[in-house]
């Protein structure tokens, strides 16, 4: 569970910044001492991957938060939650980085501008 509420608040992040919404706006706590910029690979590679990975956690939060909303039990709920874990643990994975590297690339990007530019300019925007 707390895997995916990591990755949903990463994917909350991300998104409020690709809308132009301040991301320290929509998370209520004070932000976790992360990696910097130099102690993370941030090659051209691993942004095209987190900004796939990012579209496709979008979709499955959208996806499995609504499944969870329509639940009636509790055990249903339980596996759907499961199960979104699986899928956005996936997702991540499929784009070749680990859960881990997938945070802390949305934690540099969160707190560098520049960073953020070009995770975002890779994400196709959604709609017509």
């Amino acid at each position: 569970m707390r895997l995916l509420t990591r990755l949903l608040a990463a994917a909350v992040l991300t998104t409020a910044g690709y809308l132009s919404v301040p991301a320290m706006n929509v998370v209520a706590q004070a932000p976790s001492p992360g990696p910097s910029e130099s102690s993370l690979d941030l090659s051209d590679q691993k942004r095209r991957g987190a900004a796939a990975a990012i579209e496709r956690v979008a979709s499955l939060r959208q996806e499995y938060r609504q499944r969870v909303a329509e639940a009636e039990a509790p055990a249903d709920k339980e596996r759907i939650v499961a199960e979104a874990n699986n899928e956005l643990t996936k997702a991540v994975t499929e784009q070749g980085l680990s859960v881990e590297e997938y945070v802390s690339i949305l934690d540099v990007a969160r707190d560098n501008p520049e960073i953020r530019s070009k995770i975002l300019q890779r994400i196709r925007p959604s709609g017509p």
